[in-house]
């Protein structure tokens, strides 16, 4: 139930994979997972209804979009039909007889996970893996792979209307990369506190014979790796406190070279496709839980070199006349200011146009309005599409873009604020030329504004 999700399209791929008779129900069929369903033969009845539940299925797993109310719930419920979560299935049915490596953090868990799956095959393993996003290098998010690892991109957002715990709690970490803690989710979670109490959860549930790979430079992470069960092993920008560090780092073309160093020791020159020094502490979080779980420094570093990353991370898109479209998830204002300083380091000397939407449970409310002026320094042209949805968040609670324009505006940048991605359009396909960097930013399709500026954009340079 609700299959066209992106985590539960991938699980239902993952189930047919492993043999089992797989069918699924949502209120609508949505590219891109529609796509994928209808590519690997799974059928889809649209809308929720007790009669989606004929022949009588062995098991209902139901995902978190899913409603207590919703009438193919209740009939799963009343019926007896046996159920479980998109988490628990993921343990019950993927996780026997595997080592769980887990990538977990406010920030960079997709990457994190991809940049794992692809270290770990240069090693000559077939891992299995379930991640958010769609590594470009395996072309799915999702893979059964042969044990003993499985890659796992570890969500803390709630799990299902009958489980209000996060995701990650149901994966079983043997070993756990830890990237960052910092406040999101502000629909389920009240503060910081509250975010820090679900990932010390975590913490706790790890394999006492496994470890943890954590991020030093986020103090709440050092805070709740303190009363870990097993080994914890810190990394960070600089030596400081931290055991591996990042040495002589190098951003160029694209890609991002680093010594991975531990202590005073260089124990692996590291590449990655990837521009950023968030994106380097990604690799690096990689690199050393590799080193620990003892596996070939070389094949961990043929392994980097060669991941492509995910789709909608810093993901290229079209080159048309000069002008590069770029695809990228990022919606906190953390994510925009790191993936705007990387672009910026990776597209040196060309215009950089940031075109966001706040669409997310908590880009849509006021949580950080007063911060996200300061994540646009990097750009030197800002648009922001009108709020889609404000009705997600609370009267009195509701981000404005409105006022998002005018701060950046009094700061002396040049900002501009549409009502809907159609304005954006027209303005984009009149303004932009060639060396322009576009950037568009959103955790949902921008209403296909991607694929359509790239079209006019061919139509104006043709």
């Amino acid at each position: 139930m609700g299959i066209c999700g992106t985590g539960m399209a991938a699980l239902a791929g993952l189930l047919l994979e492993k043999g089992f008779v797989v069918k699924g129900s949502d209120s609508q069929a949505y590219p891109p997972m529609s796509d994928l369903l209808r590519d690997m033969k799974i059928p889809v009845s649209l809308g929720y209804s007790a009669e989606n539940l004929q022949p009588e299925p062995d098991l209902v797993i139901i995902g978190n979009v899913i409603r207590r109310d919703n009438p193919e719930a209740l009939a799963v419920m009343e019926h007896s039909i046996p159920y479980m979560s998109f988490p628990q299935a993921i343990s019950h049915l993927c996780l026997q007889g595997r080592r769980s490596l887990v990538a977990a953090g406010t920030h960079g868990k997709t990457t994190t996970a991809t940049l794992l799956a692809a270290a770990l095959r240069g090693t000559g393993a077939d891992p299995g893996f379930m991640i958010g996003g769609v590594p470009l290098d395996f072309g799915t998010g999702f893979h059964v792979g042969s044990p003993p690892w499985f890659v796992l991109e570890g969500d803390e957002y709630d799990t299902a209307f009958f489980d209000k715990q996060p995701k990650f709690l149901h994966y079983r970490p043997y070993g756990l990369i830890l990237t960052s803690i910092e406040f999101d989710h502000a629909d389920i979670y009240q503060d910081l506190g509250h975010i820090r109490d679900a990932f010390a959860r975590l913490v706790r549930i790890v394999d006492p014979e496994g470890l943890i790979v954590a991020c030093r430079d986020w103090p709440v992470v050092r805070e709740v790796c303190q009363n870990a069960p097993c080994r914890v092993i810190t990394y960070g920008a600089a030596a400081d406190d931290a055991m591996w560090h990042i040495g002589d780092l190098r951003i160029s073309g694209g890609k991002t070279s680093f010594s991975a160093c531990l202590g005073d020791e260089v124990r692996m020159d590291l590449e990655i496709r990837l521009p950023g020094l968030h994106n380097a502490l990604n690799g690096l979080g990689v690199a050393a839980l590799c080193y620990h779980l003892g596996l070939s420094p070389d094949g961990v570093r043929q392994g980097l070199a060669s991941c492509a990353g995910a789709k909608r991370r810093q993901e290229v898109i079209g080159e048309i006349n000069g002008i590069t479209v770029i695809d990228d998830f990022a919606h906190h204002p953390t994510a925009v200011r790191e993936t705007l300083k990387a672009l910026r380091e990776k597209y040196t000397g060309r215009r950089l146009i940031a075109v966001f939407e706040p669409r997310t449970n908590t880009s849509t409310r006021a949580v950080f309005q007063r911060v996200y002026p300061g994540s646009f320094e990097s750009a030197d042209l800002i648009l922001v599409r009108k709020v889609p949805y404000p009705e997600k968040a609370p009267e009195g609670d509701r981000f404005s873009s409105e006022r998002l324009v005018e701060d950046l505006r009094g700061a002396g940048r040049d900002a501009h604020y549409f009502m809907n991605a159609g304005e954006i359009l027209d303005y984009l396909t009149g303004e932009a030329g060639p060396g322009d960097v576009i950037a568009i930013m959103s955790n949902g399709d921008f209403e296909g504004l991607h694929q359509k500026l790239i079209t006019a954009l061919k139509n104006e340079y043709s």
